[in-house]
Order: C-alpha cells, then sequence, then structure tokens
C-alpha cells in the first residue's frame, strides 16, 4: 500500500511539473524579437504580451500573463465595471488594419484591495477575458518576476506603449507601438525624487531624462530579458510629468505580487521566473532540471506499483 501511494505521489509531481514547465516553456518568448538596443515604432511582433484597453479608444495597456488574464494597472479603472471595456492582443497600430490582431471582452476586473490612489501604492489589477487566446508569434504572455527576484541597479529594461510621446505638450499619442530602453535605478536615488517611494515598486529612467513611459502607456509592461526569456518586472504606474531629468519612471514592482496573483487565478497558473541580473533562470531551471530526474524514476518504480 504504501508503495502505491509512493508511486501516486510521483506520477502526480510528474504532471504538475510538466504543466509548469509547460508554461514556461511559452511564457516571455518573443519569435520576432530581434532587438539589442533602444529604438522608436517597434516592429510588429516585438512585444507579444503587449495589449491595448479600450472604452471608447486606447486608455491604457497591460500584459498577457496566460491564455485569459492581463496584469495592468489599478488607477486605469475608477471602479470594477467592465461595460464597454475591450482588450485588443497582437495590436501593431492604433489606426491601421491589424491583421494579427485578436479581441476579447472582459469578464472580470481585479483591483488590488490596498491600491492606495493618494500614494500610487499597490497599482496593479487583473483582468479576465470573456474567452481564451491561441498563443501564436504575435499574442503570448511574458514571464513574471517571482518573489525572490532582484534588479540591481543599472539593469537594461524596455518600456512599451501607445502613450504621448512628450509630457505637458498638445500632440497626438504615436500610431505604432513605442519601446524605449531604460536602466533600473536605485531605490535610495528614487526616493530622493518621490518621498512616497515604497518597496511595492521600482523606478527606472536617466539621469537626464529624455527616455520614459507617458500619459497612455499605465498599465503596460516593464521587461527585462533574462537568458532567453522576457520577465516583467514592473507594471507602468507613475511618475513627475514625463522624462524629466532626475525623475525617473515609478512602476508597480511585480515580484512583491506573486502570492496575490496566484490567489486570483484559479488555474492555468502564469510562468514566474526568479530574476537576478546575473544570467540565472531560476524557477525555469529548476523546473526542467526536476521533470528529467522525476522521468528516470519512472521505469524503477513502475514495476514495483504492479508486484503490489
Amino acid at each position: 500500500m504504501e508503495v502505491k501511494l509512493l508511486v501516486c505521489a510521483v506520477l502526480l509531481l510528474v504532471f504538475m511539473v510538466s504543466g509548469n514547465h509547460a508554461q514556461l516553456d511559452v511564457c516571455g518568448t518573443a519569435p520576432l524579437n530581434t532587438k539589442i538596443v533602444g529604438g522608436e515604432d517597434a516592429p510588429a511582433g516585438s512585444w507579444p504580451w503587449q495589449v491595448s484597453l479600450h472604452t471608447s479608444a486606447h486608455f491604457c495597456g497591460g500584459s498577457l500573463i496566460n491564455s485569459q488574464w492581463i496584469l495592468t494597472a489599478a488607477h486605469c479603472f475608477s471602479s470594477d465595471s467592465t461595460f464597454g471595456l475591450l482588450v485588443y492582443l497582437g495590436r501593431d497600430t492604433q489606426q491601421s488594419l491589424n491583421p494579427n490582431e485578436e479581441s476579447r471582452t472582459v469578464s472580470q476586473v481585479i483591483r488590488h484591495p490596498d491600491y492606495n490612489e493618494n500614494s500610487n501604492d499597490n497599482d496593479i489589477a487583473l483582468l479576465k477575458l470573456s474567452s481564451t487566446v491561441d498563443f501564436t508569434s504575435y499574442i503570448r504572455p511574458v514571464c513574471l518576476a517571482s518573489a525572490d527576484s532582484v534588479f540591481p541597479t543599472g539593469t537594461n529594461c524596455w518600456v512599451t506603449g501607445w502613450g504621448t510621446i512628450n509630457s505637458g505638450v498638445s500632440l497626438p499619442s504615436p500610431q505604432r507601438l513605442q519601446e524605449v530602453q531604460v536602466p533600473v535605478v536605485s531605490q535610495s536615488t528614487c526616493r530622493e525624487a518621490y518621498s512616497q517611494l515604497t518597496s511595492n515598486m521600482i523606478c527606472a529612467g536617466l539621469s537626464e531624462g529624455g527616455k520614459d513611459s507617458c500619459q497612455g502607456d499605465s498599465g503596460g509592461p516593464l521587461v527585462s530579458k533574462n537568458d532567453s526569456k522576457w520577465v516583467l518586472a514592473g507594471v507602468v504606474s507613475f511618475g513627475n510629468g514625463c522624462a524629466e531629468p532626475d525623475f525617473p519612471g515609478v512602476y508597480t514592482r511585480v515580484s512583491e505580487y506573486e502570492s496575490w496573483i496566484k490567489s486570483q487565478i484559479s488555474s492555468d497558473q502564469p510562468g514566474f521566473v526568479s530574476f537576478t541580473g546575473s544570467g540565472a533562470t531560476g524557477a525555469a531551471r529548476i523546473y526542467s532540471l526536476s521533470l528529467p530526474l522525476l522521468l528516470s524514476l519512472l521505469p524503477v518504480l513502475l514495476p514495483l506499483f504492479v508486484l503490489s
């Protein structure tokens, strides 16, 4: 009896690990992204997790994290109403045709219960799509930074969105998805600019300014590459103007919300990866080693199961 229970437990663990491994296989991969240095217009398919949130027009961005859930910013919503809310996935431009695009309505808006609109603390929200989406080269989820992730000062990140390109200037928002590369700024330096900074926030930008997210980018992704995978480090939250010297952009630190995200999504958990800034892929490496090890035990354990 004990042997049977042991074998069943091993088999169950194999299936569990296989599912997690499958999610980690797909998240954070962007087959059409060959970017090495910064640019302006993002080539179609470069950031396949980027979504555009619409009511009458684009108002915020977000990131696809599995086949049915979007991670975005709480401040994009004044209530939990889903009325008139549309999510566009695989979108390249806000004006022309998007042949690789899918759209979904939203069945649920979940703002973090401790979101503080005065300090912008816990500025994070989840959207449940009305139905799942199939992954393509233009539509696929991003990996999420796990709770033990560390983003050292200077870590190169990318921020993307359709937000305005100048703060306080009456210019139309760009129609094509924009991308910009910014380094992580230390908490101590960022706190000099923002006294309300908390451990739930991460900052990125140049001391001389000139590169930043802006209005309309809210809720969108701040990502960094961990070996072969793109990992979501932050969610566009707030800043003093846009691209101002000594005022970096402030992002919700995704790694602080692993438990909360998992508690809200009952199945098909997003892929969480341990980001260290040293090139290690903690979570992905653990799963890829564990699965072969467990599979290798099956030929030994299965005969015992049959004999018992």
